[in-house]
């Protein structure tokens, strides 16, 4: 018996020494934020709501990063959002299975423990592969990028000063084919979202630039009509619509001493595709009623300008998001943004405000809200600021907005409002900083809809501070 033990135990052993190493290392990196906000209006109807009560709040989020380094070059990246709720606030409660903003979770799962990266990458002799849930939408500049966790392809070829780039996924949220469970559609078929990428980009030493092309195809949405009112109407029963459309970004980031220039242009062009009897789908309440092709003619972008002089800087933007033309029913002109990720105020065209109070709405309908991003705007902006020591950041900014268009009936007036926003930031070590600020909206009467005379508007304030630890 002794003997058998032995021989075992050898062979034991020698499957254990034999055996590969899982994981040579594993990184973490990170962000932990938690901040407290004052905000004086939380709508800007005052002869509707006769003043609408304050709000006043903390919140937090952490956001952690995990590779898992296999081998040299090979390893597995996962991120998760952990505890992203108000303090004290009862829990979100289970309802449907739409994504959270900018998630690949639900908001219920955010306020626990949502996953929204997870993804391979490998550095091979002929160049950089990542398979996975990526991140998309980030491309140059920070106008325009709306980071989200996306199902994609990607594969990026460095060439000295340049690199080639590939990228090919899906859309979230866009999957409808039968067998993918929450969202599928019985007996469908090719109704998915899927996009293709290509991009190249030149750095040097005080810049870089670069141009993507992207072609994305929504065809969820194919028979949609037809999955509503196909029964009642059988001329419907194949009806929906497809969008074919291709974005071209070029931008440049360059530094000319102590002047720093950053630019991005979005132009987007394509059609929206009806197929069955779209002249045939009921108005309201059943409907949205009869509907025609469009042409996608949209276009965005930025110049932005900082000269920083030590102590002292200043800088200013200048924005634009073209708004959909009432007066062309067979284009689409509107449909862009300037992204989540560019919060250019405290208040107006802020992703986080929205993510956590909602929309700052105005009367008549939805479409005078002021929501998380730039949308059928001119914006303009000057700022200023001041370091009095090296761990302190005073700045004071001036921005403007005015509606591209105007739609007849809804509403009437361009001006969008002026904003002020001052804030200081003290770094308390390398990896701990604490911010301070305050923002007053003085709102203008684009959001008094179409009765201008009647409608009277409340200006906002905002007060917010935050710390925030990176690991």
């Amino acid at each position: 018996m002794k003997r058998f033990w032995l021989v075992l135990l050898s062979l034991g052993l020698i499957v254990a020494f034999s055996t590969s190493a899982m994981a040579l290392d594993v990184k973490f990196s990170g962000e932990y934020y938690a901040a407290g906000m004052y905000l004086d209006k939380t709508n800007l109807t005052k002869s509707a709501t006769n003043g609408d009560p304050s709000t006043a709040f903390y919140f937090q989020r952490l956001r952690l990063g995990t590779q898992f380094v296999v081998s040299p070059g090979l390893s597995l990246n996962v991120r998760a959002d952990i505890m992203e709720r108000a303090w004290g606030a009862a829990r979100t409660a289970v309802f449907g299975g739409a994504l959270d903003t900018q998630s690949a979770g639900t908001r219920e799962e955010n306020e626990n423990i949502a996953f929204d990266l997870l993804y391979v990458s490998y550095a091979s002799p002929i160049g950089l592969f990542g398979v996975g849930y990526q991140i998309d939408g980030v491309w140059g500049t920070a106008f325009g990028d709306t980071a989200m966790p996306t199902p994609k392809i990607t594969y990026v070829l460095p060439i000295g000063s340049f690199a080639i780039g590939l990228q090919t996924g899906k859309v979230p949220n866009g999957e409808r084919s039968f067998g993918t469970f929450a969202g599928s559609v019985p007996l469908a078929a090719d109704r998915d979202d899927s996009f293709y990428t290509a991009f190249v980009r030149y750095a040097w030493k005080e810049g870089d630039a670069g141009f993507l092309v992207k072609h994305i195809r929504s065809a969820e949405n194919r028979n949609a009509i037809g999955d509503v009112l196909g029964g009642l109407i059988p001329a419907l029963a194949t009806t929906g619509y497809q969008i074919k459309q291709y974005a071209f970004v070029p931008y440049v980031k360059a530094k000319f001493g102590p002047v720093a220039l950053q630019a991005e242009l979005t132009y987007a062009t394509g059609k929206v595709e009806w197929d069955g009897a779209p002249s045939l789908i009921p108005g309201p309440p059943f409907g949205p009623g009869p509907q025609q092709d469009q042409d996608i003619n949209a276009m965005s972008g930025w110049i932005d300008a900082t000269a920083d002089f030590g102590m002292f800087y200043a800088g200013g933007t200048f924005a634009y998001v073209s708004g959909d033309d009432e007066g062309t029913a067979d284009k689409l002109e509107g449909g862009l943004s300037g992204g989540l990720d560019w919060n250019p105020c405290l208040i107006m065209f802020n992703g986080d405000l929205n993510y956590w109070v909602g929309n700052l709405n105005g009367y008549g309908t939805t479409t005078t809200t002021m929501g998380g991003a730039l949308t059928n705007a001119y914006f303009l902006q000057a700022r200023a600021g001041v370091r009095p020591i090296d761990k302190l950041d005073i700045a004071l900014s001036l921005s403007w907005a005015t509606a591209d268009k105007t739609l007849g009936g809804l509403y009437t007036e361009r001006d969008m409002g002026t904003e002020i926003d001052l804030t200081a930031t003290y770094k308390i070590t390398n990896n701990l900083s604490y911010m301070l600020g305050g923002g007053y909206w003085m709102v203008g009467d684009y959001f008094k809809g179409d009765a201008v005379i009647n409608n009277d508007l409340q200006d906002n304030l905002l007060i917010l501070n935050k710390l925030t630890l990176t690991f």
